[in-house]
């Protein structure tokens, strides 16, 4: 493997027997850092021929959807980029056949076939709707990793059954394959695949293995050789080299540093003056400082000197002001753009003037209801912010949520961020459990990635433990390390902390912290909307038997009256003693 990846690309289009060229291909293989936060990426489209419009289709799908795919944010994973710019390629295409002079006949329309390969790290990510064809070359043969999107009414007959800008919405076929040094992709049109055979195009491959561009004249001049009346293009893709996953790629400047000396106050580092030490951990040492040129009060964060040597822990540590600069809401904490070179590794934070959540609540040890939505509802925005972008804050606890002066509330601490698009390039290991164990949804405690729903659980600790001052399920969580015993966990219900909690909001909370994922909410916005609306479930099951409400104190009530009849029949009816003994 070699540092950077490197991808062959070898094309070819031409219009064939037909007098205009429908079809429309490109490429683009950029330059750092986008080659290693996006990919290569490779993209044909055949615009149907009953329409006269089906070129304009196939060139504004192919080169907008390279340019809007590396405009979209380097931490959305390349499935959601994809598909997020497909489906508003695919609205436009469709408005514009709705506008124009044939709104309801879809063959005369804005309308085409589209394929597209992005290589990011060392996975290609496959996109297709239509008749065109991706295929992986093995040995001298191809095996198509796409699915014909045809309707055959006869042996002779078949029409498309999707394709981009065919209805109001897409049906988007996505796969991704792990590749090796030296593998090939092939993609192509109708005109090509249907009058050449798999093996001729390996041979041809093979043979002009030193020029993919003649390899692809080669093949689309056999295919027309063969009686193709289509138009032809083909696109052959070799990987060459694979990189290496490096946190340089995400951070060049930063991860080469060295690591800088223990910091006291009236020192200055690059133009930063020392005030004070805010925070020390086992993780990180956290200061106080003043921007010499603005005057400006920053937060400057540098590695714990224990954890020095772990490589891991310094690629996540390096993750925060990376994730902090591309997070843009109020309730996020913010990083001060880069303005000057830096001499040693460390970063740089916005200071906020305020308390923990953590000391807030030992000041306030019994806050009302409604202070308790206000900041519950300023977490989920920042969390939502974070979302938006394919993040999982992974470590949100009450130490982790600041309230300035102002009464703002700020997620910090991002160093446990998981950044989906990050993750598919295996720069930084997100296998670890991460956030505090108390706070930590128990699908970690399994091995399992995360979601928006294990965001949505640690908040849900958070508001229950602001309104009993407990957790609900006390330390077991953590213990729970197989299905079986989360099955059995109990959920301590929130009225017992005797506050004046209505009863529907303990049922939203139960919901939010449900061990199992799937039980919770979907949405964040579905937990803040049953904080402050009675939810009917929740308000009848308090009408429930206690059979349905707690099954096991029923069971262990009804035992004890059991117990409690057999003794006064000893006492009171010595004949049936007897009976009982046997």
């Amino acid at each position: 493997m070699a540092s950077t990846l490197r991808i062959e690309i070898g094309q070819c289009s031409e219009a064939g027997v037909k007098s205009c060229n429908q079809d429309f291909h490109a490429a683009v293989h950029p330059d750092e850092p986008q080659l290693t936060a996006k990919g290569v990426a490779v993209a044909l489209a055949d615009g149907i021929s009953s329409s006269a419009v089906g070129q304009i289709a196939a060139q504004a799908a192919v080169q907008g959807f390279l340019a809007d795919y590396y405009a979209t944010s380097e931490a959305w994973s390349v499935k959601n980029s994809g598909e997020r710019v497909l489906r508003a390629i695919n609205s436009w295409l469709y408005a514009q056949s709705r506008n124009g002079p044939h709104p309801y006949d879809r063959n005369r329309g804005y309308v085409c076939t589209f394929s597209a390969v992005i290589i990011k790290s060392t996975t290609a990510h496959l996109f297709h709707v239509g008749d065109s064809r991706i295929c992986y070359m093995i040995d001298n043969r191809l095996e198509a990793l796409t699915e014909d999107h045809r309707l055959w009414v006869s042996p002779e007959q078949s029409y498309l059954s999707r394709a981009l800008g065919m209805r109001d919405g897409l049906e988007l076929s996505y796969c991704a394959y792990t590749v090796e040094q030296g593998d090939i992709l092939v993609l192509m049109t109708d005109g090509v695949y249907e009058f050449i055979d798999g093996m001729q195009i390996a041979r041809l491959i093979r043979q002009y293995s030193d020029d993919l561009d003649l390899a692809a004249r080669r093949i689309v001049a056999t295919a027309r050789e063969h009686g193709s009346d289509d138009n032809l293009t083909i696109q052959i893709v070799r990987v060459d080299e694979l990189p290496l996953p490096e946190p340089a790629a995400f951070y060049p400047r930063v991860a080469t540093l060295p690591l800088p000396p223990e910091l006291g106050p009236r020192m200055v580092l690059d133009g930063y003056e020392i005030v004070r030490e805010i925070h020390r951990s086992h993780r990180s040492h956290v200061y106080l400082a003043v921007d010499q040129r603005s005057g400006e009060e920053v937060v400057l964060k540098t590695p714990s000197i224990t954890l020095r040597n772990d490589s891991g822990y310094l690629e996540r540590f390096l993750m925060e002001e990376w994730v902090a600069r591309r997070v843009d809401s109020p309730h996020v904490i913010k990083a001060p753009s880069l303005n000057r070179r830096r001499s040693c590794l460390y970063i740089v934070l916005e200071y906020i003037d305020g308390q923990t959540l953590e000391q807030w609540l030992h000041d306030h040890p019994e806050p009302d209801l409604e202070k308790v939505r206000g900041i519950v509802e300023q977490i989920a925005k920042g969390l939502r912010a974070l979302h938006r972008q394919e993040m999982l804050h992974q470590d949100l606890r009450p130490a982790n949520v600041m309230i300035d002066r102002h009464g703002t509330v700020k997620l910090i601490d991002l160093g446990a961020v998981r950044v989906a698009g990050v993750a598919e390039t295996g720069v930084v290991d997100f296998t670890v459990v991460p956030g505090t164990q108390q706070y930590a949804a128990p699908e970690y405690f399994l091995g399992e990635s995360g979601t928006t729903r294990s965001d949505l659980f640690s908040l849900g600790v958070i508001a229950y433990q602001m309104l009993s001052g407990r957790l609900p399920y006390g330390p077991d969580v953590a213990k729970a390390t197989t299905r079986m015993a989360q099955y059995k966990l109990t959920y301590q219900s929130v009225l017992e902390a005797h506050r004046a909690v209505p009863l529907w909001v303990d049922g939203a909370l139960r919901k939010a912290v449900h061990p199992n994922p799937a039980r919770r909410y979907e949405t964040l916005s579905e937990f803040l909307y049953d904080l402050r609306h009675p939810n009917p479930a929740f308000v009848n099951a308090g009408r429930a038997p206690l059979l349905e409400r707690h099954p096991v104190r029923f069971w262990k009530g009804f035992t004890l009256i059991l117990i409690l009849i057999i003794g006064v029949l000893l006492v009171t009816h010595p004949a049936v003693q007897p009976f009982l003994v046997r």
